[in-house]
C-alpha cells in the first residue's frame, strides 16, 4: 500500500492509502471518476501497521483498494456495505467528529 499524512489546521491528519497497484490510474463508474494521484495517496510504502497506526490519528480517511479498505474494516472504522465501489475496488471516506 502507498500512504499519505496531510495536516490541516482545521481537521487535523487527513490520512489517505491506497493498494499500491491503484496509484496512477483511473477508476470509472456510472456516477463517477476517480483519478488515483500519487500527489494526493503518496509514493511511500507503508505496512499494515503503519497504516493502522496513522488511521488511528486520522481526523479524516480516505481509503482506496481491497487491502486498503480491509485494514480500516479489521479496525472497526468502516463496514463492508459502507462503502462505495467503483467498479470492484472499494472506496471509503471516514471522518472523525
Amino acid at each position: 500500500m502507498f500512504m499519505k499524512i496531510h495536516r490541516s489546521p482545521e481537521v487535523g491528519e487527513i490520512v489517505a492509502v491506497c493498494d499500491r497497484e491503484l496509484i496512477n490510474t483511473t477508476l470509472t463508474s456510472e456516477k463517477m471518476k476517480v483519478i488515483i494521484s500519487p500527489s494526493f495517496y503518496g509514493t511511500s510504502p507503508a505496512t499494515e501497521d503503519e497504516v493502522r497506526d496513522a488511521l488511528q490519528q486520522a481526523g479524516s480517511i480516505n481509503l482506496i483498494g481491497e487491502r486498503a479498505v480491509s485494514v480500516a474494516i479489521g479496525m472497526g472504522l468502516v463496514t463492508r456495505p459502507g462503502c462505495i465501489m467503483i467498479g470492484t475496488v472499494p472506496h471509503a471516506q471516514v471522518y472523525m467528529l
